[in-house]
Order: C-alpha cells, then sequence, then structure tokens
C-alpha cells in the first residue's frame, strides 16, 4: 500500500493516512486501500482495537482532495462518492474499538472519517469541520447525519451551514464538545 500504514503493536493496530504532503487528502486509492485493509481486519483476529491518524504533524485528514475531483465528469464523481461513502462506512461498521486520533485538520471527508470511529480524540492542534458549503457541495459520506447523532441536530446545522471550524476548545459548558471530540495533548 502507498497511501496507508498499517501496523500491529500487540492488540493495537495502528492505520495512518499516508499523504502528508497533500495534508493525508483522501483520493480514490487511499480508498480502495482503506476497503481493503478494513477488510482484512474483519476477517483477523488481531487487532482487537484500531487507532486512526495521519502522517505527519499537520493533519490527520485533510478532506478530500479537490485536485483529483476537479475534472470528474458527473459520472465519475458521482461513483467517486459512492466509493468515498463504502470506505468511510467499512470503518464504521467495524466489530472492534475503533478511535480517531486527530492530530490536526479532520475537514469534510477528514471529518466523516473521524465520525466514523468509536471514539474521537483531538491534539491541540486538531481543527475538525465539514466546510463543503464553502465550495458549494454539501458534506457527503454520511457527514450530515454522523454529526447531528453526535452532536445534535441544532449544532450540526450551525457548523455545516456556516462551514465552520472548531479550532479550539469551546467554552466549559459546551458539553456537546467533551462528548464527541475530547482532547489531548
Amino acid at each position: 500500500m502507498e497511501t496507508i500504514l498499517f501496523e500491529l503493536e500487540g492488540p493495537i493496530g495502528i492505520l495512518k493516512f499516508n499523504r502528508p504532503e497533500v495534508l493525508n487528502a483522501l483520493n480514490r486509492q487511499v480508498f480502495l486501500e482503506l476497503i481493503s485493509v478494513s477488510s482484512q481486519i474483519e476477517k483477523e483476529v488481531m487487532p482487537k482495537v484500531l487507532i486512526l491518524t495521519g502522517s505527519g504533524d499537520r493533519a490527520f485528514v485533510a478532506g478530500t482532495d479537490i485536485v483529483d475531483m476537479e475534472n470528474l465528469s458527473s459520472v465519475e464523481a458521482r461513483a467517486f462518492a459512492l466509493l468515498a461513502r463504502q470506505a468511510i462506512d467499512k470503518i464504521y461498521e467495524l466489530d472492534r474499538p475503533v478511535i480517531a486520533a486527530i492530530n490536526g485538520f479532520a475537514l469534510g471527508g477528514g471529518c466523516e472519517v473521524a465520525m466514523a470511529c468509536d471514539i474521537r480524540i483531538a491534539s491541540e492542534k486538531a481543527k475538525i469541520g465539514q466546510p463543503e458549503t464553502n465550495l458549494a457541495i454539501i458534506p457527503g459520506s454520511g457527514g450530515t447525519q454522523r454529526l447531528s447523532r453526535l452532536v445534535g441536530p441544532s449544532r450540526a446545522k450551525q457548523m455545516i451551514f456556516a462551514g465552520e471550524v472548531i479550532d479550539r476548545r469551546p467554552p466549559l459548558n459546551s458539553a456537546w464538545w467533551t462528548r464527541s471530540f475530547p482532547m489531548i495533548n
């Protein structure tokens, strides 16, 4: 595999998105490799727990690789969206705990990957959001549904409609934040 690194450390599997030169942006190859690794994990006893993170020190996954998408026909774009949904759903459906260790940007598709995990832990450098509306598109791959379930419909609408990116710990009275994206150093 070229775009994903996977290793076992005892009972823990660590999957790293490995395109740091483009902030680990998602493309067709990443999705195909993610489906392949997830399918293999489903068949194995190990790992007992899977941790997803990004290579480099700037991004978990900064979103979908827009450069790859801009020349797609409508038919190709639809096929790409279906592939993305399939890959992210594979993470969501794994039969063991999956943890997103958000070590930087988790935007658009990256946020959707994180939301497909059972637990999300964000570093102080994390920037999380669904900014697709800034590109005149809506979140795909289950982003609107999963975000609503995690933070509530009203807060999800605010984040999606405004293309809001969370880049710091909200005030202490923001209980939705601590449930959905606990902070780590």
